[in-house]
């Protein structure tokens, strides 16, 4: 009776494995590629870091959940994942280069700029995930 769910519950745990796995690795590059600690800052309550960053993170999940949706191929799923993840690195410097004042906004804790950042991280995150479909 279960044998037919055993190799889609392997899939299942292959996507989740690998997307979280991708999420860390986003996560990590991000805060290298960045010039700023936002972790530090987040710990130290720095709640437009965490807005930004969340955003980010967001914009990223989506196309991830996208690619999961609509790709029946875990390679495919990686590759666009990759892709994704470059899209919202160089999303990232576009932003900061158009918004001179991003990082050190973000140092002050200026929620506003953070709002901004984080929104625009996951409007093209959406755009990103339905470009997919």
């Amino acid at each position: 009776m279960f044998a037919g769910l055993l190799p889609a519950f392997l899939a299942y745990l292959t996507y989740l494995g690998s997307g979280l796995a991708l999420l860390a690795l986003f996560a990590w590059l991000y805060c290298k590629i960045t010039p700023l600690d936002e972790l530090k800052l987040i710990r130290d309550h720095g709640h437009a870091a965490a807005v930004s960053f969340a955003g980010a993170l967001l914009g990223f999940s989506l196309t991830l959940a996208s690619s999961a949706w609509h790709l029946n191929d875990w390679q495919s799923f990686m590759t666009w994942a990759l892709l994704a993840m470059l899209v919202q690195i160089l999303v990232h410097l576009v932003v900061a280069r158009c918004l001179k004042d991003l990082t050190r906004a973000l140092i002050d804790n200026n929620l506003a700029m953070g709002i901004l950042a984080g929104s625009i991280h996951l409007a093209v995150g959406l755009v990103n995930a339905g470009s997919l479909s």
